[in-house]
């Protein structure tokens, strides 16, 4: 039996960008037992995301209402879990997780099985760093993560991740809504699930703008920092 593997790229009005990781992911190869399936989360964009996602022959579901991030990448956990795959992995659809680096995510995971696999920018400081504000909030996560979990987890904010079947039954059925990155690193701790965090390159957004700006950034961090308190405390 192949083993199957899935891409959940959740997309909000990224037409700009999802035909750059949508050709870069189909050129990526893996061993031949390896079968990749790409799904397009499309939460209710206003622009061309759907049509191109359909052009470039890759599954689509198309989301009644915006859910955000947490809901979009749920729904494809959920799709996961239905269809039996082995694996799981959050692409996000704006680019600045490059498709070619899933290979490290797969052979990592071979090589040494875990629940949980974090590609983090932030090991060996290749590619794009993000601004000096947002490492700031970022190192900030480190220390509440350590405190919560006492994992060692320097990109805690990092949407690019590998789940196995185990990681994604739970985040099938229990997963943040709003900003769920460092949250759900809570609720796989606390399952006992094991995290590895392992380098590599991601590079800027190739279009769209992001939903965090200077603006925002403390209500978010506000926000998540509740988040994961009572996602600690909850039984």
């Amino acid at each position: 039996m192949p083993l199957k593997i899935l891409i959940i790229i959740p997309c909000y009005n990224e037409a700009v960008s999802l035909p750059v990781v949508l050709e870069e992911l189909g050129a990526i190869k893996l061993p031949d037992d390896h079968k990749i399936t790409a799904i397009v989360i499309n939460d209710c964009s206003t622009d061309n995301t759907r049509v191109i996602a359909e052009k470039n022959n890759t599954n689509v579901i198309d989301l009644p209402m915006n859910l955000g991030i947490g809901g979009a990448v749920q729904t494809g956990f959920k799709y996961a879990f239905n269809h039996n795959f082995d694996m799981a992995i959050q692409l996000d659809g704006d680019g600045q997780h490059p498709p070619s680096e899933i290979i490290k995510l797969v052979n990592n995971y071979e090589n040494q099985p875990v629940n949980v696999i974090i590609g983090s920018r932030f090991i060996n400081g290749n590619g794009f760093q993000s601004s000096l504000f947002r490492r700031l909030g970022i190192r900030y996560f480190y220390w509440l993560n350590r405190l919560f979990t006492g994992n060692r987890i320097f990109d805690s904010t990092s949407g690019f991740r590998l789940l196995d079947k185990k990681a994604i039954e739970l985040a099938a059925e229990n997963y943040p809504n709003d900003y769920p990155e460092p949250e759900s690193l809570v609720i796989f701790a606390k399952a006992s699930l094991i995290i590895r965090e392992i380098p590599v390159n991601m590079r800027a957004r190739l279009g769209g703008k992001s939903s965090i700006n200077r603006g925002s950034s403390l209500f978010y961090m506000i926000k998540v920092t509740i988040g994961m308190l009572f996602s600690f405390i909850r039984n």
